[in-house]
C-alpha cells in the first residue's frame, strides 16, 4: 500500500527555516513525481514545489523561488522541502503527494496524498 508519513511542520518566526520531509512507504521514489502543495485556510491548495525521481527536475512556485528548496534521498526513499526566509504568507498545511510521469503542478494530477502538516509562521 502506498503511503507518506509527513513531518517537519511547526511554529516559526519570520525569517525562520524549517525541512519538511515525506517519506514513502510502500513503493521506491524511482518513476514518480512527487510535488508539495499547501493549503491555508479558505484558500485553494496550490503547488509549491516539484520534483521528478527520475532526472531531478524541479519545479518552483514563484512564490517560494529562492527560498525554498526540494530535494530527494532515493535510498532513505524521502523527498524533503527546506523552507528558509519564511514569511507569515507561507503559513498552511503542507501536503506531499505523488503521480506517476512529468513534472504537473495541478494537484488534481496527483493521486497519492500524505495527511499534511501544519506549517505557522508567527512573531
Amino acid at each position: 500500500q502506498l503511503q507518506f508519513v509527513e513531518s517537519g511542520g511547526g511554529l516559526v518566526q519570520p525569517g525562520g527555516s524549517l525541512r519538511l520531509s515525506c517519506a514513502a512507504s510502500g513503493f521506491t521514489l524511482d518513476y514518480y513525481v512527487i510535488g508539495w502543495f499547501r493549503q491555508a485556510p479558505g484558500k485553494e491548495r496550490e503547488g509549491v514545489s516539484c520534483i521528478s525521481s527520475s532526472d531531478g527536475s524541479t519545479y518552483y512556485a514563484d512564490s517560494v523561488k529562492g527560498r525554498f528548496t526540494i530535494s530527494r534521498d532515493i535510498a532513505k526513499n524521502t523527498v524533503y522541502l527546506q523552507m528558509n526566509s519564511l514569511k507569515p504568507e507561507d503559513t498552511a498545511v503542507y501536503y506531499c503527494a505523488a503521480r506517476v510521469s512529468a513534472i504537473v503542478v495541478t494537484s488534481t494530477a496527483y493521486a497519492y496524498w500524505g495527511q499534511g502538516t501544519q506549517v505557522t509562521v508567527s512573531s
